[in-house]
């Protein structure tokens, strides 16, 4: 079976991605059609090696017929239009913040709660988590599985790409003035300080509590997506780095833990991989992993301050397994699962 597919946003640097990965994958496609905002339509998006695809307007696009539908054009966009072709059958997975703590809508990453997938009926759509929550959770199935996973406190430092392209162009531009004459000319834009060889601490807007709504979504998803019983604390930091988001992650279980038990089971964990040698550089980097599938976790040892504590260091690429992979891998799951209305 093969079936018709939509790619919305597919202008952005998550919507190329998704096409990308789309195309490596060899997703069964029978049809397949890029969607953008009226300023995009018109534009061509490459599609494999040899096709290119001419952007369609989104908001006159009529979802009838087709499949599935990967949405990535921003919150405010899918708020309108993900509903609009859910309602005209086709099942939509939404990379965006809009419907994640929906009720009735399941958050899902293929390799920890793939069984939720099958509850999209209600509104036909099924959300990406956040891209920071996606590599954590993937971390910390295998753990929770075997040692049962009580506290989580964690620090992330992610790239500018989690801001799309525009945080890109940024710290490109920002990081060549600063070679320049005057680098006091430099004025943010995408972020609240300039991004260039600084950390800013703030992702998203601040909450009534202090926490900014990156490290709300972190918490709040965790415990839908892996178990309610979790706690967590984030604090969340961009980073002058173009692609992949790092972790430290601080775990306190609920059974005793070693390291040796712990490496076991990340090593035979479904997209994790361990690269922890103890050596001189035997661990990931955000520029070793960009362009890779999996979450690559290094540096795991004992927190001997808490009991069963456990830390370790976590790098995925935020493009690939924090937004358009994990897409696709729910795509695959409702094709092998036969969820989707079947192509004639």
């Amino acid at each position: 079976m093969s079936y018709r597919v939509a790619v919305v946003g597919a202008t952005g640097a998550v919507g190329r991605e998704i096409l990308k990965t789309l195309d490596e994958r060899n997703f069964p496609i029978r049809d397949i059609v890029a969607l953008a905002s009226p300023r995009s339509a018109g534009q061509q998006v490459s599609f494999g090696e040899d096709k290119v695809l001419t952007v369609k307007n989104l908001e006159t696009f009529d979802f009838t017929g087709w499949d599935i539908a990967l949405f990535s054009p921003g919150a405010a966009v899918s708020a309108i239009h993900a509903p609009r072709a859910g309602a005209q059958g086709c099942v939509v997975i939404d990379n965006t913040s809009q419907f994640r703590m929906d009720p009735l809508v399941p958050l899902v990453v293929p390799e920890v709660n793939p069984q939720d997938i099958a509850k999209f009926a209600a509104k036909n759509i099924i959300a990406n988590p956040n891209c920071s929550t996606i590599q954590m959770v993937v971390a910390l199935k295998p753990l929770h599985d075997k040692f049962k996973v009580k506290r989580v406190v964690v620090s992330t430092y992610q790239s500018v790409s989690g801001a799309g392209k525009e945080g890109m162009d940024e710290l490109y531009n920002n990081t060549k003035a600063h070679y320049g004459i005057d680098s006091k000319s430099i004025r943010p834009e995408v972020f609240q300080k300039d991004i260039s060889f600084n950390c800013i601490p703030q992702i998203d807007i601040f909450m009534d509590d202090g926490a900014t709504k990156e490290e709300w979504k972190m918490a709040v998803e965790t415990k839908k997506i892996l178990d309610p019983k979790i706690e967590v604390i984030a604090m969340c930091v961009r980073v002058p780095v173009f692609i992949s988001h790092s972790e430290s992650v601080f775990v306190e279980f609920e059974n005793p833990v070693s390291v040796t038990e712990a490496r076991a089971a990340l090593r035979h964990a479904p997209g994790v991989v361990v690269q922890d040698e103890r050596t001189e550089g035997g661990y990931a980097t955000p520029t070793e992993c960009k362009g890779e599938d999996a979450v690559f976790v290094s540096r795991i040892r004992k927190d001997p301050t808490v009991p069963n504590g456990l830390v370790f260091w976590c790098v995925s690429d935020n493009l690939r397994k924090g937004a358009a992979l994990n897409a696709v891998q729910i795509a695959e799951v409702l094709v092998a699962q036969g969820l989707l209305r079947k192509a004639a």
